[in-house]
């Protein structure tokens, strides 16, 4: 049951990170005007960094249900739940609590907590 759980955490968390992603590059940057076209990029490439470390995150999640390494399960849980965790404290802060974001990335540590 703890590796189920511990699938299903990094299965939603691809599924976070895909829909922030997309998100970010149909609501944000389609919306937004960034002068000069190379800030624009850097900020585009910085937003798509926290998907890329999400789907990481999520990838190691579905690995470390199936290591035998107690160690290594433990630190991977340790730090995707900590990073996912500054992901809900943001935000939530810079929302105020007005978006689904919080509720996304809490799941996914609810569920990877349980199948520590």
């Amino acid at each position: 049951m703890r590796d189920l759980l511990l699938q299903c955490s990094g299965i939603a968390a691809i599924v976070v990170a895909i829909i922030h992603g997309v998100l970010g590059e149909t609501r944000v940057f389609s919306r937004v005007t960034i002068e000069p076209p190379r800030l624009r990029n850097l900020i585009r490439l910085c937003w798509q960094v926290g998907t890329v470390g999400w789907i990481c995150g999520g990838v190691l999640l579905i690995a470390a249900s199936s290591m035998a390494s107690v160690p290594a399960r433990h630190w991977i849980v340790v730090t995707v739940v900590a990073m996912y965790a500054f992901g809900v404290i943001g935000n939530a802060w810079i929302f105020r609590g007005r978006h689904f974001g919080w509720m996304a990335l809490s799941a996914v540590i609810v569920l990877a907590v349980a199948g520590y």
